[in-house]
């Protein structure tokens, strides 16, 4: 979560300068993010990431030296870590269940609209999930496709009052969402949402999210 005053500080890590430079463009126009720095590869980004403590790293998966995947691992076990958003073109599903598995809070298609980006970007920084309303629905309609898993002990020994939640979760709701919905306190909200992450070992609420949508 970010604390860091004025504009939301920001690593943006992609091999394509290009790339780089048009995120750069687009977040740095409303003046509630800056770019610290761009790295060209995973240990140029771990690098940048230990330099400027940013709050977010967008953090693209294909890249040498290491791949985003490593890196977002590396990154992710620094003490006080950076929110890690993945960025993808979603040619592969599995980089992106791994980048999540590495610590990645989110991830975001490169075809994101510009005006999506920057409120998915300080949304990161305040540390709720960033899941692109497309790339949701893609992932969604991936995991559907896998074959049926055995049964979920660690889903099915929760309450109904944590089913419900963590179902309200899975649509993308936010805390005070969720508390209107089921007519609960916004604390104990985040009370049941901090307990999930606990009993089903997951490290943020993109994982808690995917974690009740794997076909059962």
């Amino acid at each position: 979560m970010s604390t860091h005053p004025g504009p939301v500080p920001v690593v943006v890590v992609d091999d394509e300068p290009m790339v780089c430079e048009f995120l750069r463009t687009i977040l740095s126009a409303t003046g509630e993010i800056t770019v610290v720095a761009a790295a060209h590869g995973g240990t140029a980004g771990i690098a940048a990431v230990r330099r400027h403590r940013p709050a977010v790293v967008l953090m693209d998966l294909r890249m040498p030296e290491p791949d985003g995947i490593s890196a977002t691992r590396e990154i992710s076990a620094l003490p006080d870590p950076p929110v890690v958003v993945a960025m993808t073109t979603f040619d592969t599903d599995e980089h992106v269940l791994a980048a999540l598995d590495a610590g990645a809070h989110g991830f975001l298609l490169k075809t994101t609209p510009p005006d999506q980006l920057v409120p998915l970007v300080l949304a990161a920084a305040t540390g709720a999930s960033v899941l692109s309303p497309e790339a949701l629905d893609r992932l969604r309609r991936h995991r559907s496709s896998e074959p049926p898993r055995r049964a979920d002990p660690e889903l099915d020994a929760l309450s109904e009052r944590e089913r419900a939640v963590l179902a309200l979760l899975a649509e993308g709701l936010s805390n005070a969402d969720i508390a209107t919905r089921l007519y609960l306190s916004e604390g104990t909200v985040k009370g049941h949402v901090s307990r999930l992450m606990t009993r089903l070992r997951c490290a943020n609420r993109t994982q808690l999210a995917l974690r009740a949508d794997r076909p059962r």
